[in-house]
């Protein structure tokens, strides 16, 4: 094999690695509204996180092959726990309460919000956070308010730009780069930037094998 083979076999190898972990069986752990409700830490764990109605729910729907995994909507703050689910009995995924608006109470935002940060700071297994950023907006202050946070927590976190079936292929292009200049001082930000659509599945293979790498790297897969 030539060394410009190897990369190439080492890439299908992981799309391979992805397909059978999220093949496999996907099953609710748990629901918690505050902290004291989080069910006992075990294993890797990886979050989604994102705005309210990114496609959070869509996109785990989309990673498992299963359409009612994670409950969906149209209605931004559909979400409104940490939702933990076991991926074949070597992941942990969560599915975490979109931020920013979303169609319910003030008060009720705000606890969520807050949960999301206690969360973040204190799961010690909490080994990354797939920040979904929609593809037709890119990052709002919203969204560098919580990537600000990750940093200081310096939990790492990878970039998911959701939706891309909406763009034209320069469209997405211009978008990644964009992304990936706003990323590149931030200091736990993974630097593959991924693009993904639950409607055609597209990237979903891609953020599979990414998810692979990440339990290979931790020796659980």
């Amino acid at each position: 094999m030539s060394q410009a083979d190897e990369p190439r076999a080492e890439d299908d190898a992981l799309l391979e690695s992805g397909r059978l972990l999220f093949a496999g069986a996907a099953d609710f752990i748990a629901s918690a509204p505050n902290v004291p409700a989080l069910p006992p830490m075990k294993g890797v764990e990886i979050a989604f996180a994102g705005r309210s109605n990114v496609g959070k729910s869509s996109l785990v729907n989309a990673l498992t092959g299963r359409n009612t995994l994670a409950r969906t909507s149209h209605t931004p703050g559909r979400t409104q726990q940490l939702n933990f689910f076991d991926i074949g009995g070597r992941l942990t995924l969560v599915d975490m309460p979109g931020y920013g608006y979303a169609a319910v109470e003030k008060t009720k935002v705000e606890a969520w919000t807050d949960l999301i940060h206690d969360y973040l700071k204190g799961r010690a297994n909490l080994a990354r956070v797939f920040m979904l950023i929609d593809s037709r907006h890119g990052l709002k202050s919203i969204d560098t308010d919580v990537l600000d946070g990750l940093d200081k927590a310096a939990v790492s976190y990878q970039v998911v730009l959701t939706k891309g079936d909406a763009l034209k292929k320069s469209e997405i292009e211009a978008r990644i780069e964009k992304t990936r200049e706003a990323l590149s001082k931030r200091p736990a930000a993974y630097p593959e930037i991924l693009i993904t659509s639950s409607r055609d599945d597209r990237g979903v293979p891609e953020l599979r094998a990414s998810v692979a790498r990440l339990l290979a790297e931790r020796g659980a897969l």
